[in-house]
């Protein structure tokens, strides 16, 4: 499975991730993924992620999730239950469009 660790840059700053020895030492940020359509069940490429709930202004607060070796993590705020699938890329998510982009005011 593909795990991301988390690396602050402050308290407020936003998250990174390590990349895995192999690849070159470059920071990524996080992959937050949002359910404004209301699905029961939303399958990612990572294991580790933020959840957004619905995009702002109806959002939650933005919580960082790991599924461990479980394959799978339910939100505590919003009860998305989100499933690792290797299938698909750190940004991908079944059903499609479920990928939070952040828009600049």
């Amino acid at each position: 499975m593909r795990h991301l660790s988390m690396v602050r840059d402050s308290l407020y700053g936003p998250a990174e991730t390590i990349q895995p020895e192999d690849e070159p030492m470059a920071a990524h940020i996080i992959p937050h993924f949002q359910n404004d359509a209301g699905h029961d069940v939303i399958e990612i490429g990572v294991t580790e992620f933020m959840c957004v709930g619905a995009n702002p202004p109806f959002d939650h607060p933005h919580v960082y999730l790991d599924m461990g070796d479980e394959g799978e993590k339910v939100c505590g705020y919003c009860s998305t239950l989100y499933r690792y699938n290797p299938a698909l890329k750190a940004e991908q998510s079944l059903p499609a469009g479920c990928l939070y982009i952040e828009r600049a005011a």
